[in-house]
């Protein structure tokens, strides 16, 4: 039974490439409205599972439904989706309003419509004052622009974003970034796949993790780093800390456990890991033990679970090709 909250359903979704499961037996939604990230180290299944998305590849076996309909891979099912793929997919020898005219066109945009939607489209990617310089003049930060602006030609419902900003400048990610913002805003849905966690963490509302072909892990950005652990308060003192006095500190509420080591940076004084549930919460007592007990605090800073860590500890730290 179809969710009629979700734009897009997949499920059990299979591809093999000769004796080796590309995708094996996929199952993930988007909600209607909804920014959900794709990752996954090099060969996890990301770039086939997009392909099948479109209709580029056929499954082995499995399903794929769109606005509630079973996806055939035909021009009217495909309309519903806009995508930006990774490689360029632009004219280098047409300028950046012809490009737009020309994609518009092959979604039956025409006439006024068409002029209105890509002098819309122009201006939602900040390229207006460029249009009419060809595309092979453009820096690369203007190419992904106009890439992403091409898959917007037909007001899709769906938009596929396969590594936006991979080899731009920062100024552009920006713009990228709020133009992502913005439509979502407005109601479009988005599958976003990066290997920019930052990203992800800032613009996702869930995200998926593969590895084989499979999902390995599926929730909400702050659910997700929930599980890598917990923070880590690391306090640099004047003296080295006797054990009487760690015990003390860990008598505090919150304190998970606290590693202490000797350091030479400055002579003599002592590095404390202390893992803590709420190290905001923490903060506050642990100066208030640390200067009762006679030990001078010289630094402190907190470490926070990141989505990174996340992803290194459900698909391990080897690179893979």
């Amino acid at each position: 039974m179809v969710n009629p909250s979700n734009i897009l359903e997949v499920n059990d979704l299979c591809k093999n490439y000769k004796e080796r499961k590309a995708v094996d037996n996929l199952t993930f939604h988007i909600k209607r409205g909804e920014i959900f990230g794709l990752l996954g180290p090099n060969g996890a299944g990301k770039t086939t599972t997009l392909s099948m998305l479109v209709g580029i590849l056929k499954p082995l076996s499995g399903t794929i439904y769109l606005e509630g309909e079973r996806f055939n891979g035909s021009p009217q099912s495909r309309s519903i989706l806009g995508i930006a793929p990774q490689e360029l997919a632009i004219y280098p020898k047409l300028t950046g309003r012809e490009n737009l005219r020309f994609f518009g066109s092959l979604y039956r945009l025409s006439g006024a419509e068409l002029d209105r939607r890509t002098e819309e489209i122009l201006s939602l990617v900040g390229l207006s004052d460029r249009a009419d310089n060809l595309t092979e003049e453009y820096s690369g930060g203007m190419k992904r622009r106009l890439n992403l602006a091409a898959g917007l030609m037909h007001n899709p419902k769906l938009l596929l974003l396969d590594e936006p900003t991979v080899g731009i400048d920062p100024q552009s990610r920006n713009h990228i970034f709020e133009g992502v913002r913005r439509l979502n805003k407005e109601g479009l849905s988005i599958l976003y796949t990066s290997h920019y966690m930052e990203e992800v963490e800032a613009l996702c509302h869930r995200v998926g993790i593969m590895d084989g072909g499979r999902l390995v892990a599926c929730d909400t950005v702050p659910n997700l780093i929930s599980t890598a652990g917990n923070a880590v308060v690391v306090v640099t003192l004047g003296e080295e800390a006797s054990d009487a006095q760690i015990q003390e500190l860990r008598s505090l509420p919150g304190v998970v456990d606290i590693e202490c080591m000797r350091t030479d940076e400055p002579i003599g004084s002592s590095l404390l890991r202390v893992h803590a549930l709420e190290p905001d919460r923490l903060l506050s007592s642990l100066v208030s033990r640390l200067n009762s007990s006679g030990l001078s605090l010289l630094s402190l800073t907190v470490q926070r679970p990141t989505l990174e860590d996340v992803f290194l500890s459900l698909t391990g730290k080897s690179l893979r090709d």
